[in-house]
């Protein structure tokens, strides 16, 4: 199956085009170009730890809030509004997508995403739909919302990976080994190719959904890739990345891939299109700057495990941070992973004040 083909993404409204986030330093960081001081935003800063937000989802189910385009908004611009960091991740999920092509999946509170009838064979591969570009309107109409609020700072769109998205489609849910879809990948390989395609594809109609509406910058997550050898990731997954990323080809949007536990393959991701590479916090960025040849821009990576230590054992961890990414082109400033649910607020807050006065 060839990856089908697009036509110009950006309409001249969009905050790129019309010049409010062309010169941000998020935009300018990920173009490879250095701000006086390093942007920073936080993965899963929309929600979790805030409290305003467990007030606005209050009664409503987490995919119901993705799809309800006020309340996506509104939790979108809540950490903007607190912390005052230099972007919006927009508020959604990477199973938002498989929902709206017809897989029956929940999350479910304290595991995440849950699929029903799982994929395990090319009889249930077959029956996978394609995604109706019709019903991404709700993130449409969210994303515009929000850029309408946000000014000239940029939002940030996302998407998962085609490897994770595969992975919570044939295990039923997370997992950490990864074990069915290792074993799918390896047995049947026309199936296991079959399947990552339709994952790219929904997850890059996604991101271009997001891109077409007002996003800045976009991520694709591989929360599980980690798990893979290099042959396996080179070979089998790789391919369904750019392809996923090729949904954006033309939109001049910069790309950001991150992972968990891609220390081995680094070098790989510009290669499947991402302009940005974010690091988890198991790796220095001066050695993940050496790896990819010192040419990158780097995200990351602060040590989520550190966000409720003594402030001055953060702030020093974020010193050394910001030193280490010194050694790339350019640094978004960022976590290792996500804001953990117990998170003190005001840890985040204070760590963009630090590094805005520096």
């Amino acid at each position: 199956m060839s990856s089908p083909e697009f036509p110009p993404l950006l309409p001249a409204t969009h905050p790129l085009v019309d010049g409010r986030t062309a010169d941000s330093p998020l935009v300018r960081a990920a173009r490879g170009d250095r701000p006086d001081r390093p942007p920073v935003w936080f993965m899963r800063q929309a929600g979790r730890s805030l409290p305003e937000y467990r007030a606005s989802r209050a009664g409503t189910e987490m995919l119901d809030a993705c799809l309800t385009p006020d309340l996506a908004a509104e939790i979108t611009l809540q950490p903007v509004r607190r912390h005052g960091v230099d972007a919006a991740v927009f508020f959604s999920d990477i199973v938002v997508p498989v929902l709206l092509a017809g897989v029956d999946v929940t999350i479910v509170p304290g595991r995440g995403p849950v699929i029903d009838r799982p994929v395990r064979s090319s009889a249930d591969i077959l029956r996978l739909r394609p995604l109706d570009p019709a019903a991404l309107s709700p993130i449409r109409e969210a994303v515009a919302i929000v850029v309408a609020e946000l000014g000239s700072t940029p939002l940030v769109g996302f998407g998962g990976a085609p490897y994770t998205l595969a992975s919570y489609l044939v295990e039923g849910g997370p997992s950490k080994e990864q074990l069915r879809t290792r074993a799918l990948m390896r047995t049947d390989p026309h199936a296991w190719a079959a399947l990552l395609n339709w994952c790219a594809d929904v997850t890059g109609a996604f991101l271009r959904a997001q891109v077409e509406s007002g996003a800045s910058v976009a991520q694709l997550f591989d929360s599980w890739a980690g798990s893979l050898s290099r042959a396996d990731y080179q070979k089998r997954v790789a391919p369904h990345s750019r392809r996923a990323f090729d949904a954006l080809r033309g939109s001049g949007v910069s790309r950001i891939h991150f992972g968990l536990g891609l220390g081995d393959v680094l070098d790989l991701l510009p290669g499947i299109g991402a302009d940005v590479v974010g690091i988890d916090w198991r790796l220095p960025l001066d050695e993940a700057s050496r790896r990819l040849g010192g040419r990158v821009p780097l995200q990351g990576n602060i040590d989520p495990a550190l966000l409720n230590a003594p402030w001055r054992l953060l702030e020093r961890h974020v010193e050394e941070v910001i030193e280490a990414g010194s050694a790339a082109p350019a640094h978004i400033l960022n976590l290792g992973h996500g804001v953990p649910p117990e998170t003190d607020p005001d840890a985040l807050t204070r760590i963009v004040a630090f590094v805005h006065d520096r």
